[in-house]
């Protein structure tokens, strides 16, 4: 298939394409900087400006852009670039999608189980309500925003992804230096909830998105089972052979990250409902294998 794909230098973009490069697929890479090479299409989303070349005999649309969350201090000029960022994207590539002449089958827009807010203890699927707060109202706009290509009768697929465990690259990424010094640990009280996936089943389902014509809405990608902070913790620290005794208070976490803190804190405790009856399977569903699949570098 020839496939479009935005985001591709991120952790998650450069994976995919990675993968479906390998398996003979054509990639066209949507770039905001000049077109340097034959598989690059422009794009501008902040002038809602893409190129319909690119998206030409597509048969999928993968759009994955959007400013890091964790990347900065959230402060409001920030929060304004992480919401324009995905919004605006979003909204020129449904628009785009939608005003070819063949469009593609299907458009796979990137989410994130943000939506949901905290939901403590109480385990949710994508039948789930929104949250409140910056992240779920974001996601709310973000995932609205590609409803242009839905109306342009585009399978569109909301991809509502959890943690990443990679080890270079994305949240993740951050905590592997932290626990190999020995000094990793729980943040807060460690009874939150964190909803993971690893790098290679991550981009397994992406694949899986595209190829299964049932698939349409939301869908989370994430574990078939959550774990505690402190039990993501516990993991690290076996894995890597490290100590864990070092903990984050909470308020210490408020006065570095922020705003952020509150989500990091946060327990999100999503199951992938819909991935699992579409018969998906996952290759590491447990953390400890997710975390060695990193440190191996695994990918489909």
């Amino acid at each position: 298939m020839r496939i479009a794909l935005t985001g591709s230098g991120g952790l998650i973009g450069q994976a995919l394409a990675r993968s479906l490069r390998g398996d003979g697929h054509d990639v066209v890479r949507f770039v905001r900087r000049p077109v340097a090479a034959p598989d690059e299409a422009a794009w501008d989303p902040g002038r809602g400006y893409v190129d319909p070349a690119g998206l030409d005999g597509c048969a999928a649309v993968v759009h994955l852009a959007g400013a890091g969350v964790g990347d900065r201090r959230w402060t409001e000029a920030y929060k304004k670039e992480i919401r324009d960022s995905r919004i605006n994207g979003t909204r020129a590539i449904a628009r785009a999608i939608a005003a070819q002449d063949r469009p593609p089958a299907v458009f796979v827009s990137g989410s994130a189980i943000g939506y949901y807010g905290d939901t403590g203890d109480r385990p949710v699927d994508e039948d789930a309500p929104a949250g409140s707060g910056f992240l779920p109202e974001l996601c709310v706009e973000w995932e609205a925003a590609a409803a242009p290509a839905r109306e342009a009768g585009v399978r569109t697929v909301l991809a509502r992804t959890g943690l990443v465990v990679a080890a270079h690259g994305g949240a993740w990424g951050k905590l592997f230096p932290i626990f190999r010094a020995g000094i990793g640990g729980r943040l807060g009280n460690g009874r939150q909830y964190w909803s993971y996936i690893s790098l290679h089943d991550e981009i397994a389902a992406l694949r899986h998105l595209i190829d299964t014509p049932g698939l349409d809405g939301p869908v989370n990608l994430t574990a078939p089972e959550p774990l505690t902070n402190r039990e993501v913790t516990a993991a690290m620290g076996r894995v890597l052979r490290r100590p864990t005794l070092f903990s984050v208070p909470a308020p210490v976490l408020r006065v570095v990250l922020g705003e952020f803190a509150q989500d990091v804190l946060g327990s999100q405790r999503v199951r992938p409902a819909r991935l699992l009856e579409s018969g998906f399977a996952f290759r590491h569903p447990g953390i400890d294998e997710a975390i060695r699949a990193a440190l191996a570098g695994e990918h489909p």
